[in-house]
């Protein structure tokens, strides 16, 4: 292999791991550590799936921002109160996360597993 191919190799590994590392300040969290935040009348929870996918299956309190409204919608949340995000598998939640994190948010927790986990 030449030392063009070696170049592009370390960009597409070092791109593919950078989308799956978790970002400074994001917290994961359990499903179970997501319930027990539900106590905490200070936290806000947002549901980032699609309007259809929150209809067929939510929980309270979560509010529905899709992931594609996100940018708009970010600035009606408090920069400083925690947000607990959540999604189907926890992909999406995890770019909610992302822009939280580069908006100013600071206590941000994503549920790991997402919606998939709760049970």
């Amino acid at each position: 292999m030449g030392i063009i191919e070696w170049i592009l190799l370390i960009i597409v590994f070092a791109f593919l791991v950078s989308r799956f590392m978790p970002v400074k300040g994001v917290n994961n969290i359990g499903v179970q550590e997501a319930k027990a935040k539900f106590k905490d009348n200070g936290v806000q929870f947002i549901d980032v799936r699609t309007p259809g996918e929150y209809k067929a299956n939510h929980r309270k309190p979560f509010q529905n921002i899709p992931l594609s409204n996100m940018s708009i919608e970010i600035e009606k949340l408090d920069k400083e109160k925690e947000v607990v995000v959540i999604c189907q598998s926890g992909m999406r939640s995890t770019k909610a996360a992302k822009m939280l994190k580069k908006n100013g948010f600071q206590k941000i927790y994503n549920v790991k597993g997402g919606m998939s986990a709760w049970i």
